[in-house]
């Protein structure tokens, strides 16, 4: 199986961006816990990220018929981006969104989720294990 995990914009300024809210580890200690995950369970990890909507979008459209499922945490794209939602839509791959801060109790703009209406499950507010929870349910679900 494998499966595309694709960040959003900022991600990538894990540990610098807002600490109290992400939490301390890094980007390069996230791509090392989904590089461990993967192994464990056996299953592929393409790793993705871009500050760029439609490079997001792109992506998502080159995975239609090579990956088996979709980790997305789009980041401060889950508010705003139709287009990320209508690429999820198009490509039809079962997909998981995830938030490292949990995004429930945050601001009242942070309450609607464009992607994640698409998204069969969200995981928030588990900070980087929450990746390891949404590889593991597509893995349980959807591996042959």
């Amino acid at each position: 199986m494998k499966i595309l995990v694709i960040n959003g914009p900022n991600i990538n300024m894990l540990g610098i961006r807002e600490p109290d809210i992400y939490g301390k580890e890094t980007f390069s200690d996230l791509m090392a816990l989904l590089n461990t995950v993967g192994k464990e369970a056996q299953v592929e990890i393409e790793q993705f990220q871009s500050n760029h909507e439609g490079s997001i979008v792109d992506k998502i459209q080159e995975a239609y018929g090579t990956v088996q499922g979709i980790v997305i945490n789009p980041a401060a794209y889950t508010h705003t981006s139709v287009a990320i939602l209508d690429a999820l839509k198009a490509v039809a791959i079962p997909a998981v969104e995830v938030h490292i801060s949990d995004v429930s109790s945050r601001e009242p703009f942070r309450q609607i989720s464009y992607p994640g209406m698409y998204c069969e499950k969200t995981i928030a507010g588990l900070g980087l294990e929450g990746y390891r929870q949404a590889i593991l349910y597509l893995k349980e679900k959807y591996a042959d």
